[in-house]
Formats: structure tokens, sequence, C-alpha cells
């Protein structure tokens, strides 16, 4: 039967072909019903090019294969004695010659004889010929089996998403026994993990393991992923054109924009006058089931449903109306991100889904995320984000994967109680294998014993491998010393700036940061926070007020744009050689050896970095000149978990003044001493720092201000 399969549709896919071998012989002398209702409508929804006719004809193939195999029967299920002896070995010969025309006595008796009741079999054949008639009348819509395989998914390719738990579909997704490489980097080996659909995964390790390449060979289906499963990864920007961003996410429902389409050409012609030569085209019935179709779908709350998700993503009512190719790169990652949330993909991949996104939007992506029903895997440096979204944690670390139920803390507290019980198990084995290898060392050559000592061999050669603990080294991170000036770095006073008269964005501002200053800048997009950083590092003048410096004063200022201008094509250490130069190599590389870019890793061309070590290398560059007041906007895009909490010891090691604009809330908690709010026209210091202002933004989420 299997090759009978595979012969008419020899694209099936293995686990489907697995799962109809098991359906099958689970049946026992089956009827052509009875192997439809089996298989059927499985294959109608899951192979390509597939209908009901060519299903219908296997399934009569299969019923009388099954007859042929274990004898044919008559009516009453009584066996029929043969009238002459089968020779099998001619038998074989005909049917190889032509099936068709066989004429052993065996292929006789079972075209002659039929186990199949003809009026469940006109029954049967009646339920086709309605769905037939159903789907004429309709357009098809592509599934998730029919739609071409995605070289590289990404929120501008959207996959229909059938109904999962139907027809006994895979909806886990096992990735098995994985090899990934990158150039000649070898990333993954042999490794294996199991994502349940309807779990929220986090993917952690350190920065260059391989995390976001793992996301991309799932994206483009280059592992193993059941056809019928959609994916969709988060990581290209939309493209810009005339299409608002409302419709632009409303068009990531296919199956709803098909029928709003035929509904609007069914509406129309039934407004047109009917010739009178031509009879009047009954589309009634049509429109009726378009209805109920779109009913199901609740496809009059999408609008809204899309407005929603845009609100929380920080577009306002009048920027969800604006032109698409009117917005920045970051906010077209943001519409990027709407769309893949609107779509609802059977399996969400976000490869640092937070990195353009303020506190605010954070929050409200978390309490999103909460109650996603389909799979997610998600790489994100944010310890709260992980410890929010996710209900499982997958470790990528020496170059295998390993998944720990519960969230980021429960992951740390139950890894490190795995490694000290695989220490423990190590260290025990190490001792029993050097017992019996000084047991087989000393009586091997000895009459009376080498039978024992062979014994010992073959133990020895039985001991499954345990491999011994390795613990990442720490992350370090050391900003440079640097003069400690006295008094106030910058003094902000009654500062008021505008960009035109009509548009002020806050007046008034009374500030002041010194060298122990230890301040965190928050606030929704467009409420001031970069204009407060340009004018704090002189790039903009007040409107009115006056802002006073330190005369020693030496700025140092990190944004993501930094990371962007490095010299792809150059080494770290080239690079220092050419912006820098005067300098021994020893002293570039301990600079940049301060920062973890040391050895190898400070020759390699900086395009070949991962994002986090880019930005290890941009720090490097901006603390050369051992600055006193560091200016960081968003620093910790692209870095592990682990380098950002480097990064907070170090900020809290700093002799001079810091001022942070970020998103993650663990890197505030461990910084911040002062909390700056933008917004309604001000710059204040919110009483209850970063406690206060979540719990502020978390009761607007639930009331729907957001």
């Amino acid at each position: 039967m299997d090759a009978l399969i595979r012969k008419k549709f020899p694209n099936i896919d293995e686990d489907l072909m697995e799962y109809v071998s098991g359906c099958l012989a689970d049946l026992s002398l089956p009827s052509v019903e009875d192997v439809h209702e089996a298989i059927g409508e499985m294959l109608v929804g899951s192979v390509e090019g597939c209908t009901e006719e060519v299903v219908l004809d296997l399934c009569r193939e299969i019923a009388g294969l099954c007859l042929r195999n274990r004898g044919a029967t008559n009516v009453d299920g009584l066996h029929q004695a043969l009238s002459a002896p089968v020779q099998l070995g001619a038998i074989a010969q005909a049917v190889e010659r032509d099936i068709q025309e066989a004429s052993s006595i065996f292929m006789k008796q079972t075209r002659d004889v039929s186990n199949v009741d003809q009026k469940r079999l006109e029954k049967a054949e009646a339920k086709i010929r309605q769905k037939n008639e159903r789907r004429a009348t309709q357009k098809p819509t592509t599934s998730a089996a029919e739609a071409p395989v995605l070289q590289e998914a990404s929120a501008n390719q959207v996959v229909n998403k059938r109904d999962m738990k139907q027809n006994g579909k895979v909806t886990d997704i096992h990735l098995d026994n994985v090899d990934l490489t990158f150039g000649e980097k070898v990333l993954l080996e042999n490794a294996s993990v199991v994502m349940s659909f309807g779990r929220r995964y986090g993917l952690v390790g350190r920065n260059g393991m391989g995390k976001s390449t793992l996301l991309r060979a799932i994206a483009s289906r280059s592992l193993r992923i059941p056809p019928h499963i959609s994916v969709l990864h988060v990581e290209q920007e939309v493209v810009g054109d005339n299409t608002s961003a409302l419709d632009s996410v409303l068009e990531c429902d296919v199956e709803r924009k098909e029928l709003l389409q035929r509904e609007q050409e069914l509406t129309g012609a039934t407004r047109d006058p009917q010739p009178v030569a031509t009879p009047a085209v009954d589309t009634s019935g049509e429109l009726m089931k378009i209805y109920a179709r779109l009913a199901e779908l609740e496809a009059d709350q999408a609008p809204a449903k899309a407005s929603r998700i845009l609100a929380g993503l920080g577009f306002s009512p009048s920027m969800q109306q604006q032109p698409t190719k009117q917005f920045s790169g970051g906010w077209r990652m943001r519409l990027a991100l709407a769309r893949a949330l609107f779509a609802q993909p059977d399996l969400l991949l976000l490869d640092e889904p937070t990195n353009m996104l303020d506190l605010r939007t954070v929050l409200w992506l978390e309490q999103y995320l909460q109650s996603w029903p389909t799979t997610i895997l998600v790489v994100s440096h944010d310890r709260s984000f992980l410890r929010s979204v996710a209900t499982d944690i997958i470790h990528l670390f020496s170059r295998d994967l390993s998944t720990y139920k519960g969230d980021y803390d429960i992951f740390m507290q139950t890894k490190e109680e795995r490694l000290r019980n695989q220490q423990r198990e190590y260290e025990a084995q190490q001792q029993y294998r050097q017992h019996l290898q000084d047991f087989i060392d000393r009586w091997r050559y000895n009459a009376k014993r080498a039978p024992q000592a062979q014994s010992k061999i073959k133990i020895l050669q039985k001991l499954p491998v345990i491999k011994p603990v390795i613990i990442d080294p720490d992350v370090v991170l050391r900003f440079p010393s640097c003069e400690e000036l006295q008094g106030p770095l910058v003094q902000l006073s009654e500062v008021t700036f505008a960009y035109t008269p009509e548009r002020t964005i806050f007046s008034n501002v009374d500030l002041t940061i010194n060298a122990q200053s230890r301040i965190a800048v928050v606030g929704a997009n467009g409420a001031g926070k970069t204009t407060l950083l340009k004018i704090l590092l002189e790039e903009l003048s007040p409107t009115k007020g006056v802002r006073s410096n330190h005369r020693n004063l030496s700025m140092a200022y990190f944004s993501q744009h930094h990371v962007d201008s490095l010299s792809m094509q150059l080494s770290s250490l080239d690079l220092f050689r050419e912006r820098f130069s005067g300098c021994r190599d020893e002293v570039y590389r301990q600079h940049l050896g301060s920062y973890g870019v040391s050895g190898e890793l400070a020759t390699r061309p900086i395009a070949t970095l991962s994002g986090g070590q880019k930005s290890r290398v941009a720090f490097a560059v901006m603390t050369w000149k051992k600055p006193n007041m560091l200016i960081l906007d968003e620093p910790t895009n692209h870095l592990d978990v682990e380098t950002v909490e480097a990064l907070g010891r170090a900020l809290v090691k700093f002799p001079g003044g810091v001022v942070l604009v970020s998103h993650d809330e663990t890197l505030i908690d461990m910084v911040m001493q002062e909390l700056w709010v933008c917004g309604d026209g001000s710059v204040k210091s919110l009483e209850g720092g970063l406690k206060e202002y979540r719990k502020r933004i978390l009761a607007e989420i639930e009331s729907g201000g957001l």
C-alpha cells in the first residue's frame, strides 16, 4: 500500500506518509468508504495537487489490494474456495506485464467478488460531489501545505494558517540530530529539541553561539519542519509603499481579503442590469456562503484588532492611516511585528523583538504574548521579558540544545542544579573508571586473575560517556578610569525646546547631572527622549533657558548607529590602528580585551562578528579617550543576558556620570538611582522609580489606554 500511495503522490511528506500507513494498518479488510474515512480528507488537505476524485480512485485500489492480499470473501464474509492451484510466480509475471489484463485464477476471483456495500459507496460519492460543488462556487485559498516553501520567511510573506488539530496533523515540532554551521564554525552538532504546540520558548545563549542562525534555518525550512505548519520570522522590515499602516496589517489575512473581494464582485454584478438574451445568474447562494464564512472568521472585528495591535506598538490613530513609505526603518520593523501578531502563524520566530521598542511598548508586548495561542520561539537579552513571556527555555551551549521547563529564573536554578549533578556523576564515574583500570593493569597478565581482568575490560568499554561540565567564563566589561570632576557636570535651568512654534517638545525643565548620577530616561516614542539627549550633547540648543557644562567635561555617546558606522571589512585591531594611530598593538589589544574582544576575535573582520560582539567593539571605540560622562541610548541591543548584566556592573563602578535610555528593566534596576520620565511636554523625576512607572503603564494597558 505504501508503494501505491507513493506512486500516486511522489512528493508526500514523510510524517504524513507514516501516519497514513498507521491508519491503514489498523483497518481489517476495509471497504472503500472505510479507507476514505481513514485517510481521504487528510490527503486532500495536506498533499499538493490532491483532489477528491484522485483520492477516491486510490481508496478503491487500496480496498482491492487488501482483498487480494488477505483472500477474497463473499458478501456473507465466508471464504470461497479457489477453483485451481495458484501459481504465484506466474501471477507476479502477469502483474508486472499488465495488472489490468492479468489472467490468473486469483485475479479473476478478486474482480468477480467484491466486499463493497454499493449503497454506502453511492452515499460517499454523493457526499464528494457536494463538496466539489461547494468548492466550485468559491475561490480556493492557499493552504500552508499548498504554499511554496519560503526561502526566507518574513513578515511580508504570510502563509495561510489551517486548523492544526484537524485530520490528525502533527502540531509539535521535532528537530532531531541537527547539525548547523556558519562558514567553518560548527554551531550545532547532533542536537535535538522538541517544541510543543502552544508553548512559548525563549532561546538563550552567549553572543556568537548561533541563535539567530538557528532561527533563520528554521524560517527557511533548511531544517525539517512539517509543511502544514506555517512559520513566520520577524526579521525584515516592511517595504514602504502607498498602503496605509492599518491596511498593511489587514492584508495579512489572505482569506478575509479574497472573500471581501469576491463579495464586492458579486454585489456589483447583482446591481448591473442583465441583458434580455442572457439568463440571470443566481448569486444569492454564493453570497450567503461568503457571509457565513466572514462571520465565522469574525471579519468585521479584524480592523479593530489590527488597530489595537498597532496602538499597542506605538502607532497613533493618525500614524495608522499614513502610507508605510513615510515611516523610518525602526517604525517599519514595528509594522512587521504588528503584521506577524495579526497573522498569528503556527510558529512565530522573534529575534530580539524589543530592540526597536520603548519600555512602555515592551510592557504591552509582554502582556499580549502571554495569551498567545500558538508556538513562539524568541531570542531576547531582556531577562524581565523572558521571565514574563517564556514558558520554557532552550539553552544553546556547547553545540547542543537543552530544554528547561519554566521561565528564565527557574532555568537558572535548574541549570545550576543540573550542572552540579552532572559534575558529581562525572567525578564518580572517573573514580570508578580508575578503579577498573587499576585492577586491569595489575592482573591482566596474571594467569589466575586474567578472566576477571577481561571482565573488567568489558565493563569499562560498556560504561556510558559522561562529559565533564563546561562552564562559560564570566563576562567582564571594564570602563577605563577617568578624571573625577567635582560639582555639576551638566545643568539645565528652565529649558524649553520647540522645533516649531506649534510643536513644543518640553518646557521649563530643571535637571542636574553630576559624577555620581545614574539616571534612566523613559517615556513613549515621540515624548522627547532623543531630543533631551541631543541637548545634553550640545547637538541642539534650547529654545529658552540655560544649559551649562563643566569646563573639563568629556562626554561619550553610544547609540545603535555607532555600531552600524564601524568599518565592517576591517578587524577590530585594524580599526583601532586606523582611527587611533600611534600606539602599539599591545595597547589596542589590552583596551579591546577589557570588553571581551580578545585573541582571535580581535583579528576577525567585524562583519563576521555577532551583533553583541559588534556592540562591544563600539563600546571600546567610544571609551578610548576616557570620557567622564556616558550617554547611552539603547546599549543592550544584541547583547546576551550575561553581557547585559556585566554592562550593569561596569556602569555602577564607572567613576563618571551616566545617563541611560533603555527598555531593559534588568539593566535599569541594576544601574538607576534616578528615573526621568519624558511626556506631557515636560521631563520630571519620578518618585518610586521603575516600580512606580511600571505600575502606571500596566494600569493604562488594563484600562485600554494602550
